[in-house]
């Protein structure tokens, strides 16, 4: 048998963990067709088929599921293999996945002292509508809304943060400032999440305020929310630490506020990887040393009328 490559084989782990050619090349950063080349080149050598074609993708065949205890084995040893010694600045790349708001208004914002720190680091930031999975090792850290039930994951919990409804100063001089949510529904545009696209049941936020709360506007994206209430197109939820950034925008309704959370999750055989520790750490401390801007920090409006449901305080 000819010897084989380690290329051929990250790629293999790669098709294994994403379970498709493309998703596969998108995360090496190649294409599709270069990776399927690499994975006939590996069969060739082998002798074996790796992979059965599916209509989702690609599925681990026996012999392709002996192949992958084996590579995940020289992957943990090769990670370990790079790491640097205690002290001395990181290298390699670090991956990390978050929900688009906090990647975005938090992580991105104080990024800056992590990477001083670590100025040799490739780190990756995926802050999408959506997240990648550690346990499939698509992400070296994931910041989740909620807490895995299942999988070789370690996790813990971050942070709590607070959500609220703001509409724009313009918005609001225009149709007035509601006094209820009775009124918010009756007589307001509302913007929220496109109800069969959501990607977390934790995104319904205007439900679990009123069941009478429709959003008209809606988007995929909570940026594209954030924006959309900026402009006056609607009233809508917005976590605080993205919402009190913007003083063109007006916390409504001071007791109609969310509570949600946000885990903090790593595969357990590479938790201890330096880079992933120090990266834990950093956000660790970020968070707590910042955990007013996540609960909200601008000051509240008057007080509405007291109300007996439909509100999680």
């Amino acid at each position: 048998m000819q010897a084989l490559q380690w290329n051929d084989l990250q790629d293999f782990l790669a098709i294994a963990r994403t379970g498709q050619l493309a998703r596969a090349a998108a995360q090496l950063g190649v294409d599709p067709t270069t990776v399927g080349r690499r994975l006939r080149r590996l069969e060739e050598r082998l002798g074996r088929t790796l992979f059965e074609q599916t209509r989702e993708g690609q599925v681990l065949t026996e012999a392709g599921e002996a192949l992958l205890a084996h590579v995940e084995t020289m992957q943990r040893a090769a990670e370990r293999i790079s790491e640097q010694p205690s002290g001395q600045s990181l290298t390699g790349q670090l991956r990390v996945s978050a929900s688009e708001g906090f990647g975005t208004w938090f992580i991105a914002h104080h990024l800056h002292h992590f990477i001083d720190r670590h100025p040799d680091l490739t780190i990756d930031l995926a802050a999408t509508s959506g997240f990648l999975s550690p346990s499939k090792r698509e992400t070296d850290i994931a910041i989740l809304l909620a807490r895995p039930q299942a999988g070789p994951v370690v996790s813990g919990k971050l942070a709590d943060y607070r959500l609220r409804l703001y509409g724009s100063r313009h918005y609001l001089a225009q149709r007035g400032t509601p006094d209820s949510l009775s009124e918010l529904a009756a007589g307001h545009h509302l913007v929220g999440y496109i109800p069969d696209l959501l990607y977390a049941p934790e995104l319904r936020y205007l439900d679990e305020l009123d069941d009478r709360l429709s959003p008209t506007v809606r988007s995929s994206s909570i940026n594209a929310q954030y924006r959309l209430i900026q402009s006056g197109s609607g009233i809508g939820v917005l976590p605080c630490f993205i919402g009190d950034s913007d003083q063109t925008l007006v916390p409504l309704l001071p007791r109609a506020t969310i509570t949600r959370s946000f885990w903090i999750v790593t595969h357990k055989d590479t938790r201890q990887l330096q880079r992933v520790r120090a990266f834990s750490e950093w956000l660790t401390d970020t968070v707590r040393r910042h955990r007013q801007k996540l609960l909200g920090t601008r000051d509240r409006t008057a007080p509405e009328p007291a109300r007996s449901n439909h509100l999680l305080i």
